[in-house]
């Protein structure tokens, strides 16, 4: 099966040697997304639910990239720094997704890149 790598302006560059995401067959991987603003690089300012909506937009424009948005996505993982913040983060989260949701996994992680609160990656599936 071949690879296509997806490019969005809507979401953080690749800073290392790997993908922003990747589509195989009928599937997009794309790489963890934390709070980066992608107009100037920085990691944005604020809480949990601030950083998770900017992570969940990032995400969006990868998706809109490839022709896809957040029905598309089939399973999601979230890191969290503090898992005492899932609420707050699970409240942004669900306001993106729509039933039936994604299949999802949450952990805790010791650090997360630039200090952010919150990653997540998602798998998304093409309808063809």
């Amino acid at each position: 099966m071949s690879k296509q790598e997806i490019e969005s302006d809507s979401a953080p560059r690749a800073i290392g040697p790997y993908s922003q995401a990747v589509r195989s067959g009928n599937f997009l991987f794309l790489s963890g997304q934390i709070p980066i603003d992608p107009a100037t690089g920085e990691l944005i300012a604020g809480n949990v639910e601030a950083q998770t909506k900017q992570v969940l937009r990032n995400i969006e424009g990868l998706l809109k990239a490839a022709g896809l948005g957040p029905q598309n996505v089939v399973k999601a993982t979230v890191y969290l720094k503090d898992l005492s913040t899932f609420g707050q983060m699970n409240s942004v989260y669900g306001g993106f997704f729509n039933p039936p949701y994604p299949a999802r996994s949450t952990v805790e992680v010791k650090d997360l890149p630039k200090g952010s609160m919150v990653e997540i990656d998602v798998m998304a599936m093409f309808n063809e």
